[in-house]
């Protein structure tokens, strides 16, 4: 390759880096301002709230203009670098240089923007680490690497990158403090930006046959003091820095493409990994592993994607699988249906029958099966985090799952496989059983007693079965913590009360709103019937039902308040006030009382109602009119009838109020706590399932608690503890608490990933055995 056509694929190479920049910045805009938007959702403390509050406002009028400066920047360094013109960190005025001028103070704004954009540089170089790492490596094969020298910063540099983001935000008139308040989330954008844009320009190196390995040997400096290996990355404005300990033969910090790269919120502490359960991803690497290391030993071993049609079990492993079965089932439960056996017991005989399977078996590859069937169950028999019985009664479904397992080799292929998935979710219902009846008598350990039997019943129907069961299984929990369960009875019903509350009182309040455009009512009762009143309501209509003799008079209460703060002109409605008004603040109070609005709290609203009902007295309000107020009663009165059903109700962040005043002896409800959550981190909340044990450190008590409930839109979640104690979130405050690690699974992995796990590494330690 010639030095001319090395010159061409740098600058090929900054040329394509500038044109991923530039079709991503309609994408980092967007990100940006959706992120702000999220911040100005979560709870702060009073001044930082303000400030998201007032970024929210300020940053949609600055969109354009920001976009359009990063843009201009863009396009002018890919001007000057095809027209063979350096590209300045900054252009000086008119582009003139400029010289002789007198030393002075450096301005405080001029500080400011520069610290904000050292800062950027420094987390995007963080964060790209690997992908700029590999970028300059192969830069310096063709002798373009990356230089920061004679005042003038390479586009590749984070340096540029930063200075042009930042600089672009200050000329759309956006302020550093606004970049301060959302500070974590821009670097967080810009940074995936950059990681993309890296990205591509590395592979149009690579298709041009450009180092496809990297060597690091070029990039690790010795120090004198300690004689470690430091790798060096782009730093800030000061020159490179030095990796986050990436020494011979380890791969740097950042990022190459193979995994999503985590979003670094640092005000929160985000974690690039969700903290607790390993990804689904990485339990599908545990079995791609187990695959690799079966067929090294077994070459016809090779589940690569679902069969279409079930492969036939030999005749003579038929018949051994079957008499296995039948003496797994007299050896785990007596005539009268009662569990005898221990889980090492069964384990032992399992063991020994294994030898007469594979002895049936009629090739290698349903030996292997076998082997590695065992190995799983062996696993799953010695998790003492499970109770006894319950251990046995998953032996019972070995049998059934090496039949899968022969038949279906997909078993192998995939963790959703109805058969793995099954014992998952029964398993993770029962990790946090406590001893005792509860294992025995609890209708929980009865449904898998259930379950395991309809799957011995129908051996040959493969995984139908097992997705039926699944099926059945899920339905039942969705009963089982309602109906069932005495821990989480009352917790759930106080908790789909609470929905259901709030639910009524959004519906009551947009209805109320509608009713009362354009009708002149005093503001202060117009606030009282939107803030106060329709929570009311909503708390009435749940304890009593929307259309009972109390809910009713609520709502003629409300018909009279709009009523009396309309302006009073004669002597004879004035009388007429003065006459209703008594029983009327008397039903309001009571109103409120039941629905636990406190003493005080109660005293200020009866005060801003009388003070709306003085401005009528004095004529200050808008008169209303009989036909008006018999509308408004009217709609009033059939108000039941025009809410839609409960599950059609959206409930949001932005519609869920403050619960805490929902709070009891049986039920808490978190209402802080944690750290700004992620999206990813939202999704993992949304994907809990019912039926799993976390560990909760909540008011500076730890304790094991349940997943009992999901509200209608995975809005609410329910979790109790083994004693009955309910513990509420909202979506919101559930992804901060498991972003702050307050709220742990106990499985970090599935119970079939993990008995994955054990048997590879008894695998590795012994590749005959699948033969033997």
């Amino acid at each position: 390759m010639t030095v001319g056509s090395h010159r061409a694929l740098a600058l090929t190479a900054r040329v394509c880096f500038l044109e991923s920049l530039a079709k991503g910045v309609g994408a980092l805009v967007q990100a940006s301002l959706e992120g702000a938007r999220m911040l100005s959702m979560q709870s702060a403390e009073a001044t930082l709230r303000q400030r998201r509050q007032d970024l929210v406002l300020d940053l949609p009028r600055a969109t354009a203009a920001w976009q359009a400066e990063i843009d201009k920047r863009i396009h002018d360094a890919l001007r000057d670098l095809r027209t063979g013109r350096p590209v300045s960190l900054r252009p000086l005025g008119n582009g003139e240089p400029k010289i002789d001028i007198p030393l002075s103070l450096v301005d405080d704004s001029d500080m400011d923007r520069d610290l904000t954009a050292s800062r950027l540089s420094q987390a995007v170089s963080d964060l790209t680490g690997q992908e700029y790492t590999d970028l300059n490596a192969r830069l310096q094969a063709v002798g373009g690497q990356v230089e920061l020298a004679n005042g003038q910063v390479d586009v590749l540099a984070p340096q540029w990158l930063a200075k042009g983001v930042v600089e672009g935000w200050l000329a759309a008139g956006m302020t550093i403090a606004h970049w301060a308040t959302l500070q974590t989330v821009l670097q967080n954008e810009v940074s995936h930006w950059a990681q993309e844009a890296y990205h591509h320009a590395n592979r149009v190196l690579l298709d041009h046959g450009v180092r496809p390995e990297i060597d690091l040997r070029p990039f690790i400096k010795r120090t004198r003091d300690s004689g470690q290996p430091r790798a060096t990355a782009p730093g800030g404005l000061g020159g490179p820095a030095p990796h986050r300990g990436p020494g011979v033969g380890q791969p740097p910090s950042g990022n190459s493409g193979l995994q999503p790269l985590g979003q670094a919120y640092d005000e929160t502490h985000m974690l690039t990994e969700t903290p607790g359960m390993r990804a689904p991803a990485q339990q599908q690497v545990v079995l791609s592993k187990l695959n690799q290391v079966v067929s090294r030993q077994v070459p016809g071993f090779a589940p690569t994607a679902p069969v279409q049609a079930p492969v036939a079990l030999s005749p003579g492993l038929g018949q051994a699988i079957q008499a296995v079965d039948q003496v797994v089932r007299r050896h785990a439960e007596d005539q009268q249906g009662q569990m005898v056996s221990t889980p090492a017991a069964l384990l032992q005989d399992l063991q020994q029958s294994k030898q007469a399977l594979k002895q049936a078996a009629s090739t290698p590859v349903e030996r292997a099966t076998i082997e590695i069937v065992a190995l799983l169950f062996q696993a799953i028999l010695q998790e003492e985090r499970l109770p006894a019985a319950i251990r046995v009664w998953f032996a019972r479904l070995q049998m059934p799952v090496l039949r899968v397992a022969v038949s279906e080799p997909d078993f192998f292929a995939t963790t959703s496989h109805p058969a793995r998935v099954l014992i998952d979710r029964m398993g993770a219902c029962v990790m946090g059983f406590v001893s005792g009846a509860q294992e025995h008598d609890d209708a929980l350990h009865r449904e898998i007693k259930r379950i395991v039997q309809v799957v011995e019943a129908y051996p040959d129907t493969g995984r139908r079965v097992f997705q039926t069961v699944l099926t059945e299984f899920e339905r039942f929990l969705e009963s089982y913590f309602r109906e069932h369960n005495e821990a989480s009875r009352k917790g759930v019903s106080l908790a789909q009360q609470v929905e259901q509350r709030e639910t009524y009182a959004i519906q009551y309040t947009i209805e109320l709103r509608k009713m009362l455009e354009g009708v002149p009512v005093h503001e202060g009762v117009r606030e009282f019937l939107f803030k106060v009143w329709a929570d009311v309501l909503a708390h009435n209509a749940v304890q009593t039902s929307q259309s009972s003799d109390e809910t009713r008079a609520l709502k003629k209460a409300a018909a009279d308040l709009i009523w009396s703060a309309s302006a009073k002109t004669s002597r004879e409605e004035r009388a007429d006030v003065l006459m209703r008004l008594p029983p009327l603040l008397k039903t309001v109070r009571e109103g409120m009382a039941r629905s636990g609005v406190a003493v005080e709290k109660q005293d200020e609203h009866i005060q801003s109602l009388n003070t709306a009902l003085a401005a009528a007295f004095s004529a200050r309000s808008a008169a209303l009119s009989a036909a008006h107020l018999k509308a408004v009663t009217d709609r009033l009165e059939s108000l039941s009838d025009v809410l839609p059903d409960i599950g059609e109700v959206e409930l949001d962040e932005q519609t869920l109020r403050d619960l805490s005043g929902h709070e009891s002896d049986n039920l808490e409800i978190v209402a802080e706590g944690g750290t700004m959550p992620t999206p990813a981190m939202m999704g993992w909340a949304r994907d809990l399932q019912v039926g799993a044990w976390f560990k909760l450190d909540y008011r500076g008590h730890t304790e094991s608690v349940q997943l009992a409930w999901q509200g209608l839109q995975k809005q609410l979640i329910l979790f109790v503890s083994p004693n009955g104690r309910g513990v509420l979130f909202q979506l919101h405050r559930l992804a901060a608490f498991l972003q702050a690690g307050l709220l742990v699974p106990v499985e970090d992995e599935p119970l079939t990933t993990r008995a994955t796990r054990e048997a590879l590494a008894k695998l590795d330690a012994d590749p005959a055995r699948l033969l033997s």
